[in-house]
């Protein structure tokens, strides 16, 4: 799967709205109404927001996925307690 943007041409809607419909689907445990009423303002089905996932949502998946943290990834801690010379020290 190439990871070129998805083409949103002949679409009704904006490309903002499609994005951040498919965006909330995959990022967060939500259905396809649950996603609907969410967009307040903005009339759309839930079968459209189905069909946006369908036909987007493995790309958003993929970045999303792409972005998580990784067992070898570095933590940054602001307080940690350290064993210096076998004595317990506060940085």
């Amino acid at each position: 799967m190439s990871s070129a943007s998805p083409s949103y041409k002949g679409h009704r809607y904006p490309v903002e709205v499609i994005a951040h419909c498919v965006w909330l689907y995959f990022r967060f445990p939500l259905s396809f109404r649950e996603v609907e009423e969410l967009e307040r303002g903005v009339l759309v089905s839930h079968e459209t927001v189905r069909r946006w996932c369908a036909k987007f949502g493995q790309i958003y998946a993929n970045g999303l996925r792409r972005r998580r943290p990784r067992p070898g990834d570095k933590w940054h801690l602001d307080e940690v307690f350290v064993r210096i010379d076998g004595e317990l020290k506060y940085l």
